[in-house]
């Protein structure tokens, strides 16, 4: 059973190299799921604390091409169900 986060999107193994225009991948949890994230996330103060925890704990190298942050899915996922994503 699933929900909805508005604006996120949870990435097709189809197109594992495209990122819509205005999204970033991130790569979440131990089996590094991956998600798309609208760019407007990146205002929001509880992603840029996340960001900061990314920073902290990979530097700026990602190999995976898009950005790893350092929590599991759930915590991610209520995270950002509560962004003002417009």
């Amino acid at each position: 059973m699933g929900f909805r986060l508005p604006g996120i999107r949870r990435s097709s193994s189809k197109a594992v190299d495209e990122v819509p225009k205005g999204y970033l991948a991130v790569y979440v949890g131990e089996k590094m799921k991956r998600f798309m994230i609208p760019i407007s996330s990146l205002n929001q103060p509880s992603f840029q604390e996340l960001l900061s925890l990314s920073e902290e704990e990979f530097g700026y190298e990602h190999p995976m091409g898009g950005l790893t942050i350092p929590c599991s899915e759930d915590t991610f996922s209520e995270l950002t169900s509560r962004f003002n994503v417009k």
